[in-house]
């Protein structure tokens, strides 16, 4: 069975983690996306119109759409606009190039320095890409997240086994909890299987003996 936060919990851990991992650990809470699938998203990915966020080439290898939510949406305008003068300072600096997937730099030889290709979570330093024998900037390291959600951990006082993963977890046994049908978390989850997906209906199960008293109590 998958450790699950409660909703109390996640605000708790949350109200710890400040700047970009803030915005990435919600990002993974509040879409139930994979540490990578969060990591590797681009700028292109995020359509504020239609408050949708598209995942790519995902790890079911099933490319799927998940709503964007609101509470994040001024957070990441405001971060693509980082990105935008993180980009400029590096195209002066003779970099500025982006890693692209499947050989598409081959096809589009200038797609690689477009803002729209660009990580919205980059990293802090370039560094040397030896897949394309190139110094560029690569994204945020999950190890970064993960540290920054043990330390909001510690502080909470919260003696559950958490990783970056068991957002996701929280993520799936909310949205059931809250009345959504399991089929369209499978969608949203990406999961190949809907007996994947069951899972999560056995956690709110367990989730809901609480409601049954032990005599000792009455």
């Amino acid at each position: 069975m998958p450790v699950v936060l409660s909703i109390d919990e996640v605000k708790k851990i949350l109200t710890n983690i400040t700047g970009i991992n803030g915005i990435i650990v919600s990002l993974i809470y509040g879409c139930g996306l994979r540490i990578k699938e969060a990591l590797r998203l681009r700028v292109k990915d995020i359509d504020f119109e239609y408050n949708n966020i598209y995942i790519f080439d995902s790890k079911s290898t099933k490319d799927r759409i998940v709503p964007l939510p609101l509470k994040l949406k001024d957070l990441l305008k405001e971060q693509i606009l980082r990105v935008e003068t993180i980009l400029e300072k590096d195209l002066d600096d003779g970099y500025g190039s982006v890693y692209m997937p499947h050989n598409l730099s081959l096809k589009y030889r200038n797609a690689s320095k477009d803002i729209k290709w660009q990580y919205i979570f980059p990293a802090s330093k370039v560094s040397y890409d030896k897949r394309e024998d190139i110094t560029r900037r690569h994204h945020v390291n999950d190890i970064n997240i993960n540290r920054a959600i043990k330390k909001s951990i510690d502080l909470c006082n919260i003696y559950k086994s958490v990783t970056a993963h068991t957002f996701r977890h929280s993520y799936a046994t909310h949205l059931l909890q809250n009345g959504t049908d399991i089929r369209s978390i499978q969608e949203l989850l990406g999961h190949k299987s809907i007996e994947t997906t069951r899972i999560y209906a056995h956690v709110v199960k367990e989730l809901n003996q609480g409601i049954i008293q032990s005599p000792l109590d009455f």
